[in-house]
């Protein structure tokens, strides 16, 4: 029966999304499709349903469509300019100056709105004409714009750790959100190492000099764009509210920042940038949805046990196994948006990981960061596609470009995957 449901499982989701069905109802079709061969129709029916409304009925799922409309209000409150000005100063005095000051953008846009998207189409939006006009190579401004947006899906606040953290049965948030901001940083850094290389072999510009009070009143205005994490983080750690509630607490400073301080909002746009939250908010948890009826019938007909022991009969070192998870989520990454893997995917090697004696936070991180790189690879990847758009190149003219950052990427993983005091010095150290 496990074959058979593995089949029926994987042939109808890969016709389906071949065909251009969306993924959620992709998933559920496919799902509803499997059950059948272990439950009649009107009880398959009543089942799925009933496991996708009673997935979405958990207090935890609040902060995603607080993070979402935070990062929304964040988006169309003017504050990318802030952070870029910002990630100029830092970066400004380095080889391929402005390579660097879309790498740092992204990291602290990433963060703050919690979308790779966002960050590429802002950021990247913003300088990659100031480094055609400085002679930059197209190809190599969208490759490094594509190579750096993922950081902010590591960097917290993070709607991947929170929906981890639901899955897998109660990891700590705050724990994964200190995690994230280590390993989030030594993507962005691994990044601006190739484009220092890079930059250097090509001669490309230094930015000017700016003067003390320039700088000061570039970092002034940054400020408080930047304290929003600081406050989240510190709010978190403090116990002053938790990971949900800080959701909410974003909301209201992310209002505060657009509305009062920049006044780069204004209260005619709210009802828009609300329909945009609603409108994504209803898609993630529509997904959420029908990943949950999946994972449902994924365990009726015993796929995840026989994975498992599939893997498992591999070898019995963890070192191999962590290799062939790696692999595994990796390829999974190439066709599947984060979401929905994250939803189907920690069931079946979570269960694994932990019988190994690794630590759940430790795996949730490089677990998030195998899927963060399917996001800008080929065939599927979105972060790739919306770079590409962004930086006015096709898609098979930055592949080879993007090369030696999907290099220093997968070394970063590896590093994350076989050290695990990568992820969990931070978290150990507040006693997370």
């Amino acid at each position: 029966m496990v074959l058979q449901a593995s089949l029926i499982l994987i042939i109808v989701f890969a016709l389906l999304m071949v065909i251009g069905i969306p993924i959620a109802i992709s998933i559920a079709t496919a799902s509803l499709a499997t059950v059948l061969i272990v439950l009649p129709f009107d009880i398959s029916v009543f089942t799925s349903a009933q496991k996708m409304i009673t997935s979405l009925d958990s207090f935890s799922l609040l902060a995603v469509p607080f993070f979402i409309l935070s990062g929304i209000i964040m988006n169309n409150g003017g504050i990318a300019i802030k952070l870029v000005n910002l990630a100029k100063l830092i970066g400004g005095r380095i080889p391929g100056s402005l390579a660097h000051t879309n790498i740092i953008g992204n990291m602290f846009f990433g963060s703050i709105s919690g979308s790779a998207i966002a960050a590429s189409t802002a950021i990247g939006g913003t300088l990659s004409p100031l480094q055609e006009k400085e002679g930059y190579s197209k190809t190599f401004s969208a490759a490094v714009n594509i190579a750096s947006a993922p950081t902010g899906m590591l960097i917290p606040p993070s709607s991947a750790f929170i929906i981890f953290s639901l899955i897998s049965g109660g990891t700590s948030i705050a724990a994964l959100f200190m995690g994230g901001y280590v390993v989030g940083i030594l993507w962005g850094l691994s990044v601006m190492v190739v484009a220092y290389i890079i930059a250097r072999k090509k001669k490309y510009s230094i930015t000017s000099k700016v003067s003390f009070n320039e700088a000061k009143k570039i970092i002034i205005e940054a400020i408080p764009s930047l304290l929003l994490i600081i406050i989240i983080i510190g709010g978190i750690l403090t116990g002053v509210f938790t990971a949900i509630e800080a959701s909410a607490v974003c909301v209201v400073y992310s209002l505060f920042l657009a509305l009062v301080f920049y006044r780069s909002l204004s209260l005619k746009q709210l009802p828009s940038v609300l329909v945009q939250a609603v409108e994504m908010t209803g898609v993630i948890m529509f997904l959420i949805a029908a990943s949950s009826g999946m994972a449902f019938v994924m365990a009726l007909t015993g796929i995840p046990e026989a994975l498992s022991n599939l893997i498992l009969g591999i070898s019995d070192n963890k070192f191999v196994i962590l290799a062939c998870i790696t692999i595994i989520l990796l390829i999974i990454g190439t066709f599947m948006d984060i979401a929905p893997a994250i939803l189907i995917f920690t069931p079946i090697f979570l269960p694994i990981a932990t019988s190994l004696g690794i630590d759940p936070v430790h795996f949730g991180i490089f677990f998030i960061f195998n899927l963060c790189i399917g996001t800008i690879t080929p065939p599927v990847g979105t972060g790739l596609f919306v770079g590409a758009s962004v930086g006015k190149v096709k898609i098979e003219k930055v592949l080879k470009p993007l090369i030696p950052f999907y290099v220093a990427i997968i070394v970063v993983l590896l590093l994350v995957t076989y050290i695990p005091q990568i992820s969990l010095f931070l978290p150990n150290a507040f006693g997370l």
